[in-house]
């Protein structure tokens, strides 16, 4: 049988194949078109999943940065901006107060009835006729330093029913006890008081409880029945007794500045309080705080001290100085007279030295009068 196929055969078959060609490249270019929109769409998706994931993973990026920053700053600026680098650990008194005590290991020595518990350093109890401090056994000679403090004063007792208050040293005494918040009088160095007590009755510009500064000579004593007004260099209002919130205050000495701050308002901010120049205080001198209770009494309890070593730019003449023996105030007499013409005369002394002013010129007067009449009369006499 022939395998040849015949002109119509021949025909039938080309132009099977030549028709069905056409078919088969349109649904080859179907096929490609729907597999590239396929394509499309599965990039598109995924490039919008990218996108998604992307935007997701830059917010938890976002958020972890934040946390870093605000767990950073914790750590950076505890109980206001301290620096953990610059924190003198030989001279700072915190928890767990394992430096404190009769060992000779010990950095800090209690006294009276002081206490130390788990969370505070109680210098004195709620309770009257009390006196305790701590002080520190390794002089310091630092030039210039910050010193952060975090106290807490409290009682049963009512407003102003209440006492007598604490003191923070800085002195080349230490371990001594006396009449000025439980400390010796005649100190040497400087002394920062926060008073709670008003012991004058007339005072009334201030409003306890009340934040000073004092810098001792050896020889400059501190007024307890005046609240050591004479010798006071500023201070401020300082509501500190019986606050829910943490208290803070701060001592800052560089370049003979002495500068005093408080956080007392629960805002951790601080607030000035004094804020004077030409202070000039010896280096090598012992850290310490005391308190003491009369007839009327408080809670004293310290939680911290800490010190901070500040570095500071000095000028060359600045630095050849001559070493300080003796802590001395610029202008100390000129601030102590103006504080002194404040007092002046009272309102009733002013108006009895008028009236006696004004009697002996009215006296004065008369007499006067008296002679000049007795004067005239002799005159007429001897002219007759």
């Amino acid at each position: 049988m022939s395998l040849a196929h015949t002109p119509v055969q021949y025909v039938a078959v080309m132009h099977h194949k030549i028709g069905w060609q056409p078919q088969i490249n349109h649904r080859r270019r179907r096929m490609a078109a729907t597999m590239s929109k396929s394509n499309c769409f599965r990039l598109s998706s995924f490039q919008i999943f990218d996108l998604m994931f992307n935007q997701r993973y830059n917010h938890k990026l976002t958020c972890l940065f934040t946390i870093v920053l605000i767990l950073t700053w914790q750590c950076l600026a505890d109980d206001g901006y301290e620096m953990d680098d610059f924190l003198k650990r030989e001279h700072s008194l915190t928890k767990p107060y394992q430096g404190v005590g009769s060992s000779s290991s010990s950095h800090w020595d209690l006294m009276g009835n002081a206490i130390i518990t788990t969370e505070h350093v109680r210098l004195t109890p709620d309770l009257q006729s009390r006196q305790g401090a701590v002080w520190s056994r390794i002089p310091c000679y630092l030039r210039d330093w910050e010193l952060q403090v975090h106290f807490k004063i409290h009682g049963q007792g009512k407003k102003n029913l209440n006492g007598d208050g604490m003191a923070l040293w800085y002195t080349k005494e230490r371990m001594q006890t006396g009449p000025v918040f439980g400390n010796m009088n005649l100190f040497t160095g400087l002394g920062v008081f926060l008073d709670t007590y008003p012991n004058e009755n007339n005072n009334h510009e201030r409003v306890f409880p009340y934040v000073s500064g004092m810098v001792g000579n050896g020889t400059l004593a501190y007024e307890h029945d005046r609240d050591g007004q004479s010798t006071e260099l500023g201070g401020c209002t300082a509501l500190v007794r019986n606050i829910p919130h943490d208290t803070f205050l701060l001592i800052r000495y560089t370049k003979n500045r002495l500068t005093i701050q408080i956080d007392v308002d629960g805002k951790q901010q601080w607030r000035d309080c004094l804020d004077l120049p030409g202070v000039r205080l010896p280096q090598g001198y012992f850290f310490g705080a005391s308190s003491v209770t009369g007839d009327l009494s408080d809670n004293h309890d310290l939680i911290s001290m800490k010190l901070y070593q500040l570095t500071v730019e000095r000028p060359q003449e600045e630095e050849e100085e001559e070493e300080l023996t003796v802590p001395s105030v610029d202008n100390f007499e000129q601030l102590n007279k103006v504080e002194v013409q404040e007092e002046g005369m009272s309102g009733v002394q002013l108006f009895f030295t008028i009236v006696f002013s004004i009697i002996g010129v009215f006296v004065l007067g008369v007499v006067a009068v008296v002679m000049y009449g007795r004067w005239k009369e002799n005159s007429r006499k001897r002219f007759y």
